[in-house]
């Protein structure tokens, strides 16, 4: 069988079979899936965190030289910018006449505006999850292209990494309005990039290995602003106690899952 059928084959087992395990949680009743969306979103904020702090950005300074690292740093500033001002034109594609803030109508600006960025949310997941399985696509390519043995632990270890951050994006679509079945459907096609990643590396590895650091923090900078923009605000709506050691006991659950399995991972490349 030919390197490059290896890398579709893998590439594609790596990125759907996380999000099919994923979405498992989609078979739990609707009472139940409801009561459960907002624990999952808590722990949807720490892997990503963990994603970003804990695996994209050491990766990507790692892999350039002393001088790039301001050009690294940089494309994160620009990258969280930059979403911000793309949620703000999804935000306002949303505010229709006399529903918003800038069309002079208060009661309505509340619903509107979470309605908004709720949406915002779904589509920045989307996007980022791209971003990061097409790079995962590249690295999983790149370990093919050494060792046929380590593409196939690599690509393992990939899907194993994300199934936990996929049960986090599930929780994220539902929040945000999406169907149980256009959540899966976007999941899936998301996790295709994969592949996209996988074929590109083969055919011209030499040509994306300067510019894969900078697809790294792009991907970091689309986690950190859902987390931090998004997310957690939504957490400050429940001050009690007990909601909030739950909140802070989740997204702690959720950096440590993922940095487990990133050294889990990063054992099994070795």
């Amino acid at each position: 069988m030919s390197l490059l059928v290896l890398i579709v084959i893998f590439t594609a087992v790596g990125g759907v079979l996380s999000v099919m395990a994923a979405a498992v949680f989609l078979l739990l009743p609707d009472q139940r899936r409801n009561a459960l969306i907002p624990h999952g979103i808590s722990f949807a904020i720490g892997a990503l965190l963990a994603v970003a702090f804990w695996g994209l950005i050491p990766e990507a300074f790692e892999k350039v030289k002393p001088e790039q690292f301001q050009s690294l740093s940089g494309t994160i500033l620009a990258g969280i910018l930059g979403f911000f001002v793309l949620e703000k034109l999804l935000i306002w594609r949303h505010c229709h006449s006399g529903s918003c803030e800038a069309h002079g109508d208060e009661e309505d600006h509340g619903h509107s505006h979470e309605h908004g960025v709720a949406k915002s949310a779904g589509v920045f997941i989307i996007l980022g999850d791209s971003i990061h399985n097409f790079v995962d696509g590249v690295l999983i390519a790149a370990a093919f292209l050494t060792d046929v043995h380590l593409g196939i632990v690599t690509s393992l270890a990939v899907a194993a990494h994300e199934i936990p951050q996929e049960v986090g994006d599930f929780a994220i679509l539902l929040h945000s309005g999406y169907s149980k079945s256009k959540a899966i459907f976007y999941n899936i096609l998301a996790s295709l990039t994969t592949v996209l990643g996988g074929v590109l590396a083969y055919f011209g590895l030499e040509d994306l290995h300067d510019s894969l650091p900078y697809f790294l923090v792009l991907a970091a900078s689309s986690f950190i602003y859902i987390a931090v923009a998004d997310l957690i605000p939504s957490l400050h709506k429940k001050t009690d106690m007990k909601t909030s050691l739950q909140q802070i006991t989740l997204i702690a659950a959720g950096v440590f899952l993922i940095c487990s399995l990133q050294g889990i991972a990063h054992g099994m490349e070795g």
